[in-house]
């Protein structure tokens, strides 16, 4: 429970998804659960799919009919809390916002890890890692893991 121990449940994460069907297309998840004042992701968003209002302490809503998973919004996030997801052949496709060094390499697999830390049963393989002067920082990693992680993924840990 996320007032106890900081992570979000299962319920709690499956409620910031869309249906499964709306994912064969790149869309942006939003894992804000609690009102702060943040404003980032609607400011970002060259399409006017994220939503949060006059009350800058609003949790961001999500239009997935405008989204088009460009991944504006990823590096915008001071929080980290936005990653792109799409489901094609059995595996789901994540773009995650990723601040450490060494930066993956397009083909290795590194470590799937959950929201508690922990490696998943999985690997994933790294597809993409993009860096540019708009994204500041931040770089956006695209990794492939086996669809039924699709609601336990969070980000990627040690390379194997």
């Amino acid at each position: 429970m996320i007032d106890k121990d900081g992570v979000a449940t299962i319920e709690m994460i499956k409620s910031k998804f869309p249906r499964k069907d709306v994912l064969t297309r790149p869309k942006a998840i939003i894992e804000c659960y609690q009102d702060i004042p943040c404003n980032p992701c609607e400011t970002s968003c060259p399409f006017d799919a994220i939503y949060i209002g006059n009350d800058i302490n609003q949790i961001p809503r999500i239009d997935f009919d405008k989204c088009t998973g460009c991944s504006s919004c990823i590096a915008a996030c001071p929080g980290l809390a936005i990653m792109v997801v799409m489901i094609k052949d059995g595996k789901a496709y994540f773009k995650i916002p990723y601040e450490l060094l060494p930066l993956p390499q397009v083909g290795e697999k590194w470590q799937g890890v959950n929201r508690y830390g922990e490696v998943l049963a999985k690997p994933c393989t790294i597809e993409n890692v993009m860096k540019t002067k708009k994204t500041d920082r931040t770089a956006i990693v695209t990794v492939s893991i086996e669809q039924p992680f699709l609601y336990e993924f969070v980000t990627i840990g040690r390379q194997l």
